[in-house]
């Protein structure tokens, strides 16, 4: 039989773990907490984010290059504005890659600590 497994928490991994989650609280306005030693968020549908200090963290590259970092994971946020939101993440420190594949439905963007994330329109 197996375990009925639950989602506790996602973990982003960043060389600057406040600075990052941070961020994240501006662009969202989720709750600022700290939970198990290292800065947290907890999201307007109470999923926990927890941003975790690597000393050794190399930036993923996107879009993807042979060879480079590669993003193994990635944030859909959604908002009712698209052009808004996008607008505030870039004045908040999100970098906007040249490429964008997602039209009129969504905006890739890198945040402070180069992972990408994308805004979807809701």
């Amino acid at each position: 039989m197996a375990e009925n497994l639950t989602l506790g928490d996602i973990s982003i991994d960043c060389k600057a773990p406040l600075t990052l989650r941070d961020f994240y609280a501006e662009l969202t306005g989720w709750e600022k907490r700290a939970m198990y030693g290292w800065p947290a968020l907890i999201s307007n549908c109470g999923l926990t984010i927890l941003f975790m200090q690597c000393d050794d963290y190399i930036p993923p590259v996107w879009p993807e290059e042979p060879g480079a970092q590669q993003k193994q994971m990635h944030l859909n946020l959604q908002a009712e504005d698209l052009p808004l939101a996008v607008e505030k993440a870039i004045r908040l420190g999100a970098g906007k890659p040249a490429e964008q594949y997602g039209g009129e439905h969504f905006v890739t963007l890198t945040d402070p600590a180069g992972h990408p994330f994308c805004i979807c329109r809701k």
